[in-house]
């Protein structure tokens, strides 16, 4: 198979505005990481060692690499925090067929504005939410419950192995 599958933990931080103080949240948010945060839904940017990602309009995940945390001081008033990088794993996917095998798995256009590297997408792999991060032209992050990990591993196997040995960009038949 020429496309690799890496499983590994990763910290997630989600922190959210109150309806009434999203404004002056995201104001402290950015001062405390010293950084824009992502504009829009689906937005994803860099922050020092974290990926700030906008996950819904008051919503944002900070994941980082590995397990430390970052030093923020949510004010109650303003919003919250939770760490959710206990029940999530990261799958990190490479190749020159994964978007082929993806596209197998999940309704995504791989080639619209929305997908390009550096975005961030929220889907369902057989009904089971995940975060889609597009790390590069040939290489996609995929954030999922830690309990669906291996059952996801698996299925991206199967569907590699349809590939194997095919030049014409089509899967063999099951």
């Amino acid at each position: 198979m020429a496309e690799t599958i890496s499983v590994g933990a990763c910290t997630i931080l989600q922190v959210e505005a109150w309806p009434e103080t999203q404004a002056a949240f995201e104001a402290e948010l950015s001062r405390q990481l010293d950084a824009a945060l992502p504009a829009a839904f689906g937005e994803a940017v860099p922050v020092g060692a974290w990926l700030a990602v906008r996950i819904a309009p008051r919503r944002f995940w900070l994941i980082g690499e590995d397990e430390s945390q970052p030093r923020l001081s949510i004010d109650p008033a303003l919003g919250c925090s939770v760490s959710l990088g206990e029940g999530r794993m990261r799958l990190r996917l490479s190749g020159p067929r994964t978007f082929d095998i993806l596209k197998a798995c999940v309704a995504i256009d791989w080639e619209s504005p929305q997908a390009r590297p550096g975005s961030a997408l929220q889907t369902g792999f057989h009904h089971v939410p995940v975060l889609l991060l597009r790390t590069g032209a040939d290489a996609c992050d995929i954030l999922a419950p830690r309990s669906f990990t291996q059952s996801l591993v698996d299925w991206l196997t199967d569907i590699a192995a349809s590939y194997d040995g095919r030049t014409d960009g089509n899967r063999q038949p099951a």
